[in-house]
């Protein structure tokens, strides 16, 4: 971390910024030196160097860019400061402060966003996230270790008993201290919450052998072999000496050893986690799929004690109830005048009449009164309209209850954005598009809408002056050219039934 000293008044006249989650967990490792040498948000240069060398400037092995982006209009008041007082103060998501940054450097980035780079300094402590108490760093954690021969594992999902006798097959042929980190920035690749994770890992620990359990904030940027090897330096600034891979990809580095896991099967003779090869076939139980557990859990059946400690199953039970239990987000978009109102108030009644789950319903035009009054239709402010309706739709759902919205929802980052915020919720997402073409929406204008978009009266208008990108994702696509609203509403109340999110009973379906 550099040592670069700034007055308090300059840091008091500083404009502030809330990083994006993946953001804030950077800037976390890069504060408690996780990610050494690195000890700043990453210039031009060394992005260019990373991406093209796989190292920093100085040729330093380095897997993946660590980038801090801000809004245009931010950048432009941190560029009238002057060099010497160009400082960024960081918060977290309550606006507490964490850090400055001394912004060395701004160059354009993607979507009118600004790439700022330099070093960072600890001006406050991260308070935010569940389970602080195992947000140990690696200074810390480091002093927990009880053996030269540290075996790291990787929990980004729960450990079933497979898993856990992997743990201790390795750890014991090592003869190694267990040090269990779970990451906590964001959903794991199972789709569970970062809090229900940990849980689930903690419901485990009495069955594991000597073991340090942390919460990293490491979180996943899309790239298998890139994550794989960031995990491992950061695995390796923990104390681990040896990586177990247990259905991830990691490449060593950092003098770190990758312990490659056996292909094991339930031997039903005695109720033992074998190799493969070593039980015969009709004694074989093999593990079972991620999708299996989940579907089982989706359907309200109990884990098997054969394959999950009953106390990892609870936790796990608790984190996914059955659909006809669990919090569902039902987004509908498509153009104005597609019909995507019409059967968002369809099904609201159905649901309502029903009695059966508890229901809200966010119209595009009533949203746009209540809860984003004052916002235009700029890019900008349909991305904050999008994200307030997903927030609150989030909060609905994550009490188990059925939010129906229905905004045009023009961009899929925002739908991508209330998708996220669902699942982080614990609640489903269920994408309706309702791809009623943009002639037969302007023939059904009651309000005039398209007629003046087109004479120039109403600009960033979707389908004429602003465009709208389908979903390449959604779960269910109704077209209401030639379908009644009873149809219609009638289709997506099949899937949702089909799917378990509601009885049948009741709804007519």
């Amino acid at each position: 971390m550099s040592d670069w000293v700034l007055p308090d008044e300059v840091l008091a006249d500083a404009p502030t910024y809330t990083p994006r989650p993946h953001e804030l967990a950077d800037l976390e490792l890069l504060l408690s030196g996780a990610y050494t040498p690195l000890s700043r948000f990453m210039s031009t240069a060394e992005v260019e160097s990373v991406a093209t060398r796989g190292a920093l400037p100085d040729g330093t092995p380095w897997p993946t860019p660590v980038t801090l982006e801000i809004p245009e209009r931010l950048a432009e008041v941190l560029n009238s400061s002057t060099p010497r007082h160009r400082v960024l103060v960081l918060t977290d998501p309550e606006g507490a402060p964490v850090a400055a940054v001394d912004a060395v450097e701004t160059t354009p980035g993607a979507r009118g966003a600004v790439q700022v780079a330099g070093p960072v300094r600890r001006i406050g402590e991260v308070l935010h996230g569940p389970f602080r108490r195992l947000r140990a760093g690696p200074a810390q954690t480091r002093k927990t270790l009880t053996t030269k021969r540290v075996l790291g594992v990787i929990a980004d999902r729960p450990l079933h008993r497979p898993q856990l006798a992997e743990i201790h097959r390795a750890a014991h042929t090592l003869n190694s201290h267990v040090l269990i980190l779970v990451p906590v920035a964001g959903l794991g690749p199972d789709g569970l919450p970062p809090a229900a994770l940990v849980r689930s890992v903690l419901a485990a620990r009495d069955r594991l052998p000597t073991a340090t359990i942390v919460a990293v904030p490491l979180s996943h940027r899309g790239d298998e072999v890139r994550d794989g090897l960031l995990t491992a330096r950061v695995a390796a600034a923990y104390g681990a000496t040896h990586l177990l891979s247990m259905g991830r990809s990691f490449a060593g580095g950092s003098g770190i050893r990758i312990v490659l896991p056996r292909q094991l099967c339930y031997d039903v003779r005695d109720g033992q986690w074998r190799a493969v090869d070593e039980v015969e076939p009709p004694f074989r139980r093999q593990a079972m799929t991620t999708d299996e557990i989940y579907d089982m859990l989706d359907r309200g059946f109990g884990l098997p004690d054969w394959h999950t400690p009953p106390a990892v199953a609870a936790e796990l039970a608790r984190a996914r109830p059955p659909r006809r239990k669990r919090g569902v987000v039902v987004f509908l978009t498509g153009l104005s005048g597609s019909g995507k109102s019409t059967i968002a108030r369809g099904l609201y009644d159905t649901i309502l009449e029903s009695g059966e789950r508890t229901v809200s319903l966010f119209d595009g035009d009533v949203v746009r009164r209540m809860l984003s009054s004052g916002l235009g239709y700029s890019a900008e402010d349909r991305a904050r309209n999008i994200n307030r309706i997903g927030f609150v739709a989030a909060e609905v759902a994550h009490h188990h209850g059925v939010a129906i919205c229905c905004p045009i929802a023009p961009f899929a980052r925002g739908r991508a954005q209330a998708r996220r915020m669902a699942a982080e919720a614990g609640a489903d997402f269920v994408l309706v598009h309702v791809a009623t073409p943009l002639e037969v929406c302007e023939e059904r204008d009651r309000k005039g809408l398209y007629a003046k978009a087109r004479a120039g009266q109403i600009s960033d208008f979707t389908g004429v002056s602003s465009p709208y990108e389908p979903p390449t994702d959604a779960e269910l696509v109704v077209d209401t050219t030639e379908m009644t609203v009873e149809d219609a509403v009638g289709e997506v109340l099949t899937y949702l039934t089909d799917g378990g999110w509601l009885e049948k009973t009741g709804l007519g379906v």
